[in-house]
């Protein structure tokens, strides 16, 4: 009977040793799993959020690097095609000799010292005339029905090779070629056309 007994509790414990080792062995899978889990949470996160901004963040630099960027315009200039405070989107040129005669052009103007927005008027080669402020290149008169203020200047040019000249559509007020010590801007300094109006929302549209 005493061995029975011996034998019984000898069961017994060994029976609660197991459930010790079983309950060890359960919370360290439990605490794996959670491991595991926070884990995989933050991963989710990073793949889920954090990749797809980075993304978006160099696809964007890469674009208005290399494809479009937005200007806003500073001056009366070019009205009434363009008013100050207009917002628009400029596509990259790197061919400017596709560029067509009436173009608005986004530049840099190194006598000046600052990037300009003008209408191109002549490309390499042209002879320019203006009498009292109408414009003729090669001997053809241009249709400008997008002058803001016109004025009455008068002059003659004859663009070099690889070089542009640009005139403001508000020509009253418009500081451009007629008015530069070097009236030309070589096509090296152009940076882009522009393309569309984007603000304001009412004034939306593509730039003619």
């Amino acid at each position: 009977m005493d061995e029975f007994n011996n034998n019984d509790v000898y069961i017994h414990e060994e029976d609660n040793s197991s459930n010790v080792d079983n309950n060890v062995e359960n919370s360290k899978l439990e605490k794996r799993s959670d491991r595991n889990a926070k884990k995989k949470e933050k991963t989710g996160f990073f793949y889920d959020w954090v990749v797809p901004i980075l993304i978006a963040v160099v696809l964007a630099v890469l674009i208005n690097k290399f494809i479009v960027f937005k200007v806003k315009i500073p001056s009366e200039s070019m009205v009434p095609t363009l008013n100050v405070g207009d917002r628009l989107f400029v596509t990259r040129v790197y061919n400017p000799e596709n560029l067509e005669r009436g173009d608005v052009v986004v530049f840099h103007s190194d006598e000046k010292n600052e990037d300009m927005i003008k209408r191109l008027i002549g490309k390499p080669g042209d002879t320019i005339v203006i009498n009292d402020g109408i414009v003729t290149v090669n001997g053809e008169t241009l249709y400008e029905n997008y002058i803001g203020t016109p004025d009455k200047f008068n002059g003659t040019y004859e663009v070099p090779e690889g070089q542009y000249f640009f005139l403001g559509d508000n020509r009253f007020f418009s500081s451009d070629s007629r008015y530069w010590d070097t009236p030309y801007i070589d096509g090296s300094d152009i940076m882009g056309k522009a393309q569309l109006k984007v603000y304001p929302f009412d004034d939306f549209g593509m730039i003619k």
